[in-house]
């Protein structure tokens, strides 16, 4: 096929990667000013099939959108160009990142920046749970099956069984009289994969842990630190909680998808063959059901038992942030002065929706002062 559509999609998809902060909504919003009003690649509504389709599958939904407009524009060499080029940016960024925390943030100064950070941090994830909850909990059904899956999650219950049972049960809640109960076990079938992290070694283990999260992401790409949270920091300890909270700033700092913070973790772990290893597992997935799902996408528009799925695993979702949330607070709030920046965090995620990244260089600003004051008073 001809170069030149090939070479549009990496040139957008290099820019969009590049400017786009502000999470997988700013991501595509700016997806569709892009390829829609500017350059007329698809109709507005081919585009929102394509985002609905996203919704019905796991993966990080900036990073499937850009593979699906790279194989409307350019066939399938564009399905890997688009996806790649909008990662690519993040990569880079996300590797010189973690390439100078592991260099330099042992220092005092450092750990003043993440001093104020870290409660930045756990605001925008509590926000972000806030307004998952309101698009995800629309009724109290969903509002219980939530509540049952942070308990279930506190519990120490693996996040994979998790989100199956609850895209199970919301089969069964929305569609169950009409299927009489014979999906009632769908959510427990794939309970043996969590046990594909184990403790040997380094990089294929890290492999696999982050290709079980790309093919099993749901909802929210924050969903990939409550897989940390209970894998690589608690089951396995290759993580502090410190360091979570850490690359969770990453990700925030970084433009393209939040899944970045794989290539962050990555690096840690094992170097920069870990932030390759992590990087090319988590967002792999992607690319394969992009490849899958492209022409069944009217048919899982049309299945009432997909959508029931899926409004069970957000409600899933909803509350395994939530668990997030939890663990990071005994980090982030060691004092009065972490609790106000945290409710000044909130209130301006709330009120005035602010670039996150620079609510995270505030929050780090704020940090650098308190140590400055603390050396003068």
């Amino acid at each position: 096929m001809a170069l030149r559509p090939l070479r549009e999609v990496a040139a957008l998809f290099l820019k969009l990667g590049t400017v786009s902060f502000g999470g997988p909504a700013a991501h595509i919003a700016l997806m569709e000013q892009e390829t829609v009003s500017r350059r007329g690649w698809l109709t507005r509504e081919h585009f929102l099939d394509l985002l609905a389709a996203t919704n019905l599958v796991p993966g990080p939904n900036a990073v499937e959108m850009a593979s699906h407009i790279g194989f409307v524009h350019a066939g399938w060499p564009g399905l890997v160009v688009g996806g790649a080029s909008f990662i690519l940016p993040a990569f880079c960024i996300s590797l010189a990142l973690a390439w100078a925390y592991v260099r330099f943030g042992s220092l005092p100064q450092v750990a003043t920046l993440f001093y104020g950070i870290n409660p930045i941090v756990l605001a925008i994830v509590l926000v972000a749970t806030y307004r998952l909850g309101r698009a995800a909990l629309r009724d109290w059904r969903a509002a219980v099956l939530a509540a049952l899956c942070l308990l279930a999650a506190l519990l120490g219950v693996h996040e994979v069984v998790v989100l199956l049972a609850a895209g199970a049960a919301g089969v069964l809640i929305y569609e169950g009289k009409r299927l009489s109960g014979r999906f009632a076990a769908l959510g427990f079938l794939l309970g043996p994969l969590s046990a594909s992290l184990t403790p040997d070694g380094r990089l294929l283990p890290l492999g696999l842990f982050f290709l079980k999260v790309g093919s099993l992401l749901f909802g929210s790409g924050m969903l990939l630190y409550a897989f940390i949270q209970r894998d690589l920091v608690i089951r396995y300890g290759w993580l502090n909680q410190q360091q979570l909270v850490d690359a969770i700033a990453a990700g925030q700092m970084t433009p393209g998808p939040v899944l970045s913070s794989a290539t962050f973790i990555g690096y840690l772990l094992a170097g920069l063959p870990g932030a390759v290893v992590a990087t090319v597992a988590v967002f792999l997935p992607s690319f394969v059901i992009v490849a899958l799902v492209g022409p069944w996408i009217p048919r899982l528009r049309r299945s009432s038992i997909a959508q029931a799925s899926l409004r069970g695993v957000n409600a899933a979702v909803v509350a395994l942030i939530l668990s997030v949330s939890v663990a990071l607070l005994r980090t982030a709030i060691v004092d009065v002065w972490t609790a106000l920046l945290l409710a000044a965090g909130v209130l301006a995620l709330l009120r005035f929706r602010p670039n996150t990244l620079w609510l995270v260089l505030g929050g780090a600003v704020c940090g650098l002062v308190r140590y400055w004051l603390a050396r003068w008073v």
